[in-house]
This record gives C-alpha cells, sequence and structure tokens, in this order.
C-alpha cells in the first residue's frame, strides 16, 4: 500500500511530521514501511505556461517556435520538438534557471539559429512516472487542463512534491489497504483525531427513484452478505480532476476517465472496492449475484473470455453475466464514452469465494487483493455515497434518490472483555487503567470500564484482525511502545530445551556420514510412476498414490522410496562431468493398501545412501580405486556401532532393483525383536544402464526401525594389559555356507577369550574342487585378567576347528 503524506494530511494533522518520522513510527509501532520515496525527482523552477501561438521553426520541419505566457509579464519564445504542442494549451515550462531531474540545468540556447527561451516539458522530463499515463500523453510534452493558472508552480499543481510511503504490510492488516485506514493507525500513535470526508456533500438527487429503475437480487446468499447500488444519470465521461489524478499515481493507479478514477478514488480512500456498469448495458437495469454456470463464458475487461465453474461467483444481469464478482468487470458492460447512466456497485463478497477465482483464473486486481482479505461491512454504504457525490460533482451526474440493496445477515459486532491485570501480566508492566483507556481513546475504540479495572471493548468493524483477548493486548503494547517494555526474566517453572530421542539419532547419522564423505540432498516427495515401478524400494507391496493436479508427469505420484530420486542425483552429476558421487538423504515415504484413497497414507521416515565412481582417484603414487559394495557396508557399521545397535547381521537376498548377487539384508535387534532394516547392494545393471552410471551401490533402510534399534550408549574398555596371541586357519567349505555364520560360530565357540575374529581370505579353485572354497580366520585371544598360556590357546582353539567342522563340514586346509 502507498500512502502519499499529502493526501494522508488530509485526514489527519502530520504538519510536526515530516514522512520520514512518520514511516520511523509506523514501523516501531508493528507497520513496516519499505522506503519513503521522493515525488519530486528534483524539479525547481517549473511553472505553467499558456501557448499564445505557435509556428513551424524556419529551417527545421520537425520544430516549432512557440511563444508562452508564464505571468512573469515578458512572454517567451521556446523551441519545441514534440508533435502535440499547440496553440491554446496550457503546459509546464522550465524557464531559464530551472533544474530538471538528473540536475540538469535549462539555460538559453539557439537551435537551428532561433533563440530559445526555455523547455516545454513532458511528464517524463519532470521525473513523473509517464507509464501510469495516456500513450499519446507518454509521447510528446504534458498538456495541462485548461483552467490551470498561468504561472502556478507545477510541483502544487501536479502534486510532485510530496513523499509516499510504501507499507508492507502483514495479512491481518488489511484495514490498512486504505487512506482512511492508514490515518486512523497514525492518528493512534502520535495522539491526533481523524477527520473523515464528508460521504454525501454535493450530491444532486434528481426526481428519479433508484427503486423504479434498477433491482437487486442474490442468489448465493454464503458468498455474497450485501450488495447495494445506485443510479447516476447524466453522467458525461470525460478526464477526472488533475488533484484526483495525481493522488491516484501517488498510489501507482493509471488516471483513464472520472467515472473509473472516482471508483478507484474511493477503494484506495475506504479500502471498499467499487464498479460502475453501463446501465444501459443491462437487462432492465437488474442485477442478480449467483454462481456460474458449468461451462458459461465471460469476456472480462481485459478482453478475454473465460470459462467459467460452478464455485465462481457472478454479477448478471438476470440473463448474462456482467461481471466476476470481486475481481473484474465485464467487457460488455463496461463504461466507454457514450456511457450517459451508471449503475454503481458496493458489495462485500466472501474472501475464499473472490480469493479461489482470482487465482484459478490468474486475475490480480486491486479490488480482488482486498476482498480476499476481507473488506469493512460498515463501509459498503459510506463508500458508495463518497462515489456518487464525487460522480456528481466531477461527472455531472444526477443521483437517483435511494439506494438499492440486499443483506444476507449483518455480521456480529466483536466485543471483548479484559482485566488490566491480565495486561500487565502478559506485557510485564504496570500500566495504570488511565493509561490503557488513553490507549484505546487513541485507537477509537469504544469501551466501558466496569469494576476491578476490567474493561469491555467494542472493537470497530474496520479492524477485523481483532477477535480475541491477546489481540487487544497487542495492540495496548503496540501504542505504549514496545521500547518502554521492560525486559524482565522469566519466572514460574521453565523445562530446558533437548532433543527427542530420534532427533538424536537423525543429527547423529547426519554428523558420521558427513564425515564419512557423504553429502546430504533433498530430494522432491513426487516422483515418476516409472521410476517407483522400476525400484520399488522397502515397501514393494504399496499401491501407487497419484497426484490429483501432478506438476508434470515426472512428479505424479508420492514417492515409495528415496532410491530413485538419488539416482536423478548421480545422473544430474555424471552428465557435468562429476563421476564420483557419494550422497545420502533422510526424509519420508509414503505408503498405503488402498487402490483409492480413503484415509491418509502412512508416512515412513527412510535413510538411503547411494556411493558410485572411485573411493580414490589416482596419485603419483597410488592407482585409482573404484568404490565397492564394502565401502559402503563399512560406513553402515561404523554408524550402526555409533548408534549401539545390536545384533547387526547381512544376508544374501534379491529384492527388486538391486543385482541379484550383490545384495544383503540388514538385519538388527529391536525393541520388538529381531527385525529386516532394510536392503544394501549394487544397483541392478539395467538401472546402471539406463542411468549411464558405472557400477553403483545403495542403501536403504527403515528410521522407524533404526529408531527401535539404536540403544545409544557407548562404552569405554581400559587398554589392554596383557598380550595376545594369534592362530590363523583356513577352512575349505562348501560354496553356499556364508562366511558370516563361519565367524559367528568362532565366536559362540570361543567364547570370552577370542577378542576378535576376521576374514583375510578367500580363496576358490580347481585344486578345491568344484563347489568348495577356502575361508582363511585370524583369531585373536587374549585374557583380561592375566596372560594366557600355549596350552590354553591350543585348546580352545581345537574346538573352534572341531565346531567347524561339525557345523559346516569344514576341513583343515594345509
Amino acid at each position: 500500500m502507498k500512502v502519499s503524506y499529502q493526501w494522508l494530511s488530509q485526514y489527519v494533522d502530520v504538519s510536526e511530521f515530516t514522512a520520514s518520522e512518520l514511516a520511523e513510527k509506523l514501523t516501531r509501532s508493528g507497520i513496516e514501511v519499505d522506503v519513503v520515496e521522493s515525488r519530486n525527482k528534483g524539479v525547481n523552477g517549473v511553472v505553467v505556461g499558456y501557448v499564445k501561438t505557435r509556428e513551424k521553426h524556419p529551417d527545421a520541419d520537425k520544430l516549432s517556435v512557440c511563444t508562452l505566457d508564464v505571468g512573469q509579464g515578458t512572454d517567451l519564445q521556446i523551441v519545441c520538438g514534440a508533435k502535440n504542442v499547440d496553440t491554446g494549451q496550457k503546459v509546464p515550462v522550465a524557464v531559464v534557471g530551472a533544474v530538471l531531474p538528473g540536475d540538469f540545468k535549462i539555460k538559453k540556447a539557439k537551435l537551428r539559429g532561433v533563440e530559445s527561451q526555455g523547455m516545454i516539458c513532458s511528464a517524463k522530463e519532470l521525473g513523473l512516472n509517464d507509464k501510469l499515463l495516456p500513450k499519446e500523453i507518454q509521447e510528446g510534452i504534458l498538456v495541462l487542463p485548461e483552467n490551470t493558472p498561468v504561472g502556478e508552480d507545477i510541483l502544487k499543481v501536479l502534486g510532485i512534491n510530496d513523499e509516499v510511503m510504501e507499507l508492507d504490510l502483514t495479512p491481518n492488516r488489511s484495514d490498512a489497504l486504505s487512506m482512511l485506514g492508514a490515518a486512523y493507525e497514525i492518528a493512534a500513535i502520535i495522539g491526533r483525531e481523524v477527520k473523515l470526508p464528508d460521504s454525501e456533500q454535493g450530491i444532486m438527487h434528481s426526481s428519479v427513484k433508484a427503486a423504479e429503475r434498477i433491482s437487486v437480487e442474490i442468489s448465493a446468499a454464503e458468498q455474497c452478505s450485501h450488495y447495494a447500488a445506485r443510479l447516476i444519470e447524466n453522467v458525461k465521461i470525460g478526464p477526472s480532476p488533475l488533484w484526483m489524478q495525481n493522488r491516484l499515481m501517488a498510489a501507482g493507479v493509471r488516471p483513464i476517465n472520472n467515472v473509473v478514477d472516482i471508483t478507484n478514488f474511493v477503494m484506495l480512500e475506504y479500502g471498499q472496492p467499487l464498479h460502475a456498469f453501463d446501465a444501459d448495458k443491462l437487462n432492465n437495469g437488474h442485477i442478480d449475484v449467483r454462481l456460474a454456470k458449468a461451462g458459461e463464458k465471460l469476456t472480462t475487461l481485459d478482453g478475454v473470455e473465460r470459462t467459467l465453474e460452478p464455485h465462481m461467483l457472478l454479477i448478471t444481469d438476470g440473463v448474462q453475466p456482467v461481471a466476476l464478482a470481486g475481481v473484474m468487470g465485464g467487457l460488455d458492460s463496461e463504461v466507454t464514452e457514450g456511457t450517459t447512466r451508471i449503475l454503481l456497485e458496493s458489495a462485500k463478497f466472501a474472501g475464499g469465494s473472490v480469493r479461489k477465482t482470482s487465482r484459478q483464473l490468474g486475475l490480480r486486481s486491486e479490488a480482488s487483493l482486498r476482498f480476499e482479505k476481507e473488506v469493512d461491512p460498515q463501509a459498503v454504504i459510506p463508500a458508495l455515497n463518497r462515489a456518487a457525490s464525487l460522480m456528481a460533482s466531477y461527472a455531472g451526474g444526477l443521483v437517483a434518490e435511494g439506494i438499492v440493496e440486499k443483506k444476507n445477515g449483518a455480521a456480529e459486532p466483536v466485543q471483548i472483555t479484559i482485566t488490566l491485570q491480565k495486561i500487565n501480566d502478559y506485557l510485564g508492566t504496570e500500566l495504570s487503567s488511565l493509561e490503557v483507556k488513553a490507549i484505546l481513546t487513541r485507537l477509537h475504540f469504544e469501551y466501558e470500564e466496569q469494576e476491578k479495572w476490567t474493561f469491555t471493548v467494542h472493537v470497530p468493524s474496520r479492524r477485523g484482525d481483532i477477535t480475541r483477548e491477546v489481540d487487544l493486548i497487542e495492540e495496548v503494547a503496540r501504542l505504549y511502545g514496545y521500547t518502554n517494555i521492560p525486559t524482565t526474566l522469566m519466572n514460574g517453572v521453565t523445562t530446558p530445551g533437548s532433543l527427542t530421542p530420534k532427533q538424536k539419532v537423525r543429527r547423529t547419522l547426519r554428523e558420521l556420514l558427513t564425515t564419512s564423505g557423504l553429502h546430504e540432498v533433498m530430494s522432491y516427495s513426487f516422483g515418476s510412476p516409472f521410476r517407483a515401478d522400476r525400484f520399488p524400494g522397502l515397501y514393494a507391496d504399496s499401491k501407487r498414490i497419484t497426484l490429483a493436479l501432478p506438476m508434470s508427469e515426472e512428479r505424479s505420484t508420492l514417492r515409495t522410496s528415496l532410491v530413485p530420486h538419488l539416482l536423478d542425483v548421480a545422473s544430474y552429476n555424471r552428465n557435468r562431468k562429476t563421476e564420483d558421487v557419494a550422497v545420502f538423504e533422510i526424509g519420508s515415504v509414503y505408503v498405503t493398501d488402498e487402490e483409492k484413497l480413503t484415509r491418509l497414507p502412512q508416512e515412513k521416515h527412510t535413510l538411503a545412501m547411494l556411493w558410485t565412481g572411485k573411493r580414490r582417484s589416482v596419485q603419483w603414487n597410488s592407482k585409482a580405486e573404484a568404490v565397492d559394495f564394502y565401502d559402503l557396508k563399512g560406513v553402515f557399521e561404523k554408524t550402526a556401532e555409533a548408534l549401539g545397535v545390536e545384533g547387526l547381521t547381512f544376508t544374501a537376498a534379491q529384492p527388486a532393483g538391486y543385482h541379484p548377487g550383490r545384495t544383503a539384508a540388514i538385519e538388527a535387534e529391536t525393541v520388538s525383536g529381531r527385525s529386516l532394516l532394510g536392503y544394501i547392494g549394487q544397483l541392478h545393471p539395467e538401472l546402471q544402464k539406463e542411468h549411464d552410471l558405472a557400477d553403483t551401490y545403495v542403501l536403504e533402510v527403515s528410521l522407524d526401525l533404526l529408531y527401535e534399534a539404536a540403544r545409544g550408549k557407548t562404552e569405554y574398555k581400559g587398554l589392554p594389559r596383557y598380550p595376545s596371541m594369534g592362530r590363523d586357519i583356513a577352512v575349505v567349505v562348501d560354496s553356499a555356507v556364508q562366511v558370516g555364520l563361519l565367524t559367528d560360530k568362532v565366536r559362540e565357540t570361543a567364547g570370552e577369550l577370542l577378542e576378535s575374529v576376521q576374514v583375510f581370505d578367500i580363496f576358490t579353485g580347481e585344486r578345491l574342487g568344484a563347489g568348495k572354497k577356502s575361508v582363511a580366520l585370524a583369531l585373536v585371544y587374549r585374557h583380561a585378567d592375566r596372560t594366557l598360556t600355549d596350552e590354553e590357546v591350543s585348546e580352545v582353539h581345537a574346538r573352534v576347528v572341531a565346531a567347524l567342522e561339525e557345523s559346516f563340514g569344514a576341513e583343515l586346509r594345509k
């Protein structure tokens, strides 16, 4: 909202304050002022001149030699190149010594041998926003109204000596989307009265009664609670007065003609949008406010034919649509140069209805902006009368007697009862009853004081944002001054902030994975159904969840796995010559067992990792090394160990989307028992080829189960005081025997004397026979309290070998 300082001064006395000072006070009281802009861009010494004569330049076809009276007693001769300059015009003249924007100083000059004693100015040369002016004025000099006094300072004539405050309003302060709303706010801050305009001054009533010529009906009561109309006849369409054009341009609105300008002026003044129909283009002057019919069409003022939907609110003449209620008028009923009878509309439309229509059709206007945020229901009639009186004064209209209106219920006035004690308790202040009453008076809030310093406050309808006690307390705080509220320590019971167990797990995951060299990514929650079918992830049985209005086919379903999005990340980087990619994502996937949703899908928290390319690049003393399964497995094992996960195992598996021979299922002990956390393995070769990736390894686990598995305990052990003893064995077993089962049996048999067991070699070959493999294990024995003897170690080691032979048919390789 742009607030002109000069315009504001008509409603409240601000003579003691500059625009910058008012902006500072507004900002400190809760309405931020983005910028204070001066309309004078450096104009000085420009006056109104009268073109007495215009002759063609003797030596230039495109120049004219003009004689002008500028009120200095002596006529000036000025050479002008504008096409539209002519005898009898009133124009802005920069006399010798004047200054124009850009510090351009006017001097005497000779143009093609003819002396020029100044310059006739265009709007752009005066620093005005010429985009707000008609095209014919943009392309030539600025022609002023005939009644403009000769010699008058142009700063006064065009209202240029003004400053404009641009308010950055929050959605709840729709009351400040008007000059009167801004005036109420300023008046409350500086302690002044508000001077309201006389909404019925100058109305010239005709002998005609409005109810005899026009009628109103509301068929959509929920979307329109009040519709009022007035009839103005004998209207003469022409330019609006210059002072009104100046006000509109200061607010960033283009002047069009007197009727349209008056509706815009009153909208800016009261915050109540109005619309003027050509009454002769309506069916018997009838208005029916109803919802659109499916497929119904309306050509709006911008010349676009729009197909309407049943939820859109229309203004009709009982036969056909003539306007989109609260959004834009129709082309067929617009005011033109030949219009003589006006049906003037003022209404209260439901904000939700206007917002939905405006957004769906892509039509945003100053009117829809105000209706969306709800207008003051008490301003409907005053704004209507104000516009009618201005049309009588500046469009020569005769206003028919009476207002034709329909109402559907009345808005209940808001009353809030609050105690002085509660205000002080909330703010930490010691305000007196007198101070609170003074603030309510400055806000123009009527109140009644009851016993024990209790106030019943009657909130004016213009302040729709105040509905609760806390809203009223905020108003007291704003006007009292935030800087005046003391800073105090909190008292009472406080709860120290801390992370929940799940938050701790997520934070630990991020720290460990990033220190392991992976980068965190965040991807869309929406994906492609094709990608979901190719890689279903942990929830292969989930039904597809399709969006009603997807952005594209690639973002048309809710994801059931994070991995397809990580593949997109890897492909994106590979296409840009970054082939070594190590990333992870912590996010949600969505699953359901319903073909057609009747309830919300389940949100499953998930962790996914992807690693492709090289673990180490080539160096002068080493070769490049490609990443493999065990790199990703090692990162997860280290992470699980830090989280305190117990009983972690990896067993061969063949889930969809993974390499059938290089994939493992991850299991661990959780609160509910042993559970499948997820899968780790190489991506299926076909998927690697589709994404043009080298060998790629992925992991996806359920975070919900990982939360249960995470014990979060860190155990500290002292450094060993006694020496260890090592034994190596190599056993030949069937190829199908899992190495993990061998190591588990070793730990189970050796008991507490075994410190560690590690696989250091696996060998297959013809010498071992078909279907056989050799597994070499390094065992380390140690006792915490004494030195072990060879006999003790040999006895335990022999039991280990025997257990392997008995359980797996292992043969000791010699």
